[in-house]
């Protein structure tokens, strides 16, 4: 692993910090490292949740680094298996993701930022899509922050490349909470103990079922899940964590999943 990347383990929580000073900017090669990285976690069963931020308390991520592509590397080059940032593109990524937004969060950190599930945020942060300004496109942003947020503000993101403070992307939904910058990496941790304990499997579902959701009639996905033709879903279905849930709760009990 390199030195543009910081990874910690803790029992099923991952740690995934960028560290590339000065703006934490992600190149081809670092795109290609956390791909390897958030694939061998979405492989790895003693996993349960990541957690991603920045180093530093100024930048989460400039995203695209514009230094290593005047220096050759293309816009549309070779990101690695997860597509930029390692996640957005990643196949069958079933856990939860944290990102803890510790500064800026500009461009393709925006965009890593939207391939989280939740989002927590230090007070001082905020989030732009500057692209337009350099006449270029914020080409996952632009499929996904509609989707996200209202349309009219997602549209003003994006044709205008206007920041919004922490406060602000909190009251439309992007950030769903708002930390004091000393207490953001504590408060992804309790977040990531919670998801710990709960059920993998359930995850998983939750997850695939979303996704597969975006793209069709509410009457298709739940005829998927009904049919047991989701593979989340019917691996939940016929578990042992799915009767110990039952039993847990008749008995009054805390559950002990194991994720099979």
């Amino acid at each position: 692993m390199s030195s543009s990347i910081r990874t910690r383990r803790d029992g099923g929580i991952f740690e995934v910090i960028i560290d590339r000073p000065k703006a934490n900017a992600i190149d081809l090669a670092t795109s290609r490292e956390m791909g390897v990285l958030f694939r061998d976690f979405r492989d790895d069963s003693a996993l349960r949740v990541a957690i991603i931020s920045g180093a530093g308390e100024k930048f989460f991520s400039a995203g695209w680094d514009l230094k290593a592509a005047a220096a050759g590397d293309a816009v549309d080059g070779d990101y690695g298996i997860g597509g930029f940032g390692g996640m957005q593109e990643l196949r069958d990524l079933n856990k939860p993701i944290i990102c803890a937004v510790n500064g800026i969060c500009c461009g393709g950190g925006v965009e890593i930022a939207l391939s989280a599930d939740l989002i927590v945020a230090a007070e001082h942060a905020t989030f732009a899509l500057p692209e337009i300004r350099s006449g270029t496109v914020a080409d996952a942003a632009s499929v996904k922050l509609p989707k996200r947020i209202p349309y009219h503000i997602a549209m003003d993101m994006l044709l205008t490349g206007r920041w919004l403070d922490v406060h602000e992307a909190h009251r439309w939904g992007f950030v769903n909470e708002v930390v004091a910058a000393g207490k953001l990496m504590d408060r992804a941790w309790e977040i990531g103990r919670l998801l710990e304990s709960g059920p993998p499997l359930v995850y998983a579902a939750i997850k695939e079922i979303v996704r597969e959701a975006e793209g069709t009639t509410f009457q298709t996905a739940m005829n998927k899940i009904t049919k047991r033709q989701l593979a989340t879903v019917d691996t939940l279905y016929s578990s042992e964590d799915q009767l110990e849930g039952a039993r847990a709760f008749a008995e009054k009990r805390t559950p002990m999943w194991k994720g099979k």
